[in-house]
């Protein structure tokens, strides 16, 4: 699905540890509109229950999430 994902902001937290992913990824929607997308890049394991529950309780939206060679990569909807 991410091929077919718009973004419109990208963001690189790879080696990064817990909550600077989480940190990064919040001072950039903040700075973004509502309807567009951040994609963030990880290697931190972590990061999936992290994002999961950031999203969760931000309310914004997890459009993708894809693992591949150590690497999240996430999708992330501005809602509001």
């Amino acid at each position: 699905m991410s091929s077919q994902v718009h973004v419109d902001e990208e963001i690189d937290c790879r080696g990064l540890s817990c909550p600077l992913p989480i940190i990064k990824t919040k001072k950039a929607i903040d700075g973004m509109q509502a309807g567009q997308v951040l994609k963030m890049l990880a290697t931190d394991p972590g990061s999936i229950n992290d994002m999961a529950a950031w999203v969760s309780k931000t309310g914004n939206e997890m459009v993708d999430r894809e693992e591949g060679e150590g690497i999240y990569t996430y999708y992330i909807r501005k809602v509001g």
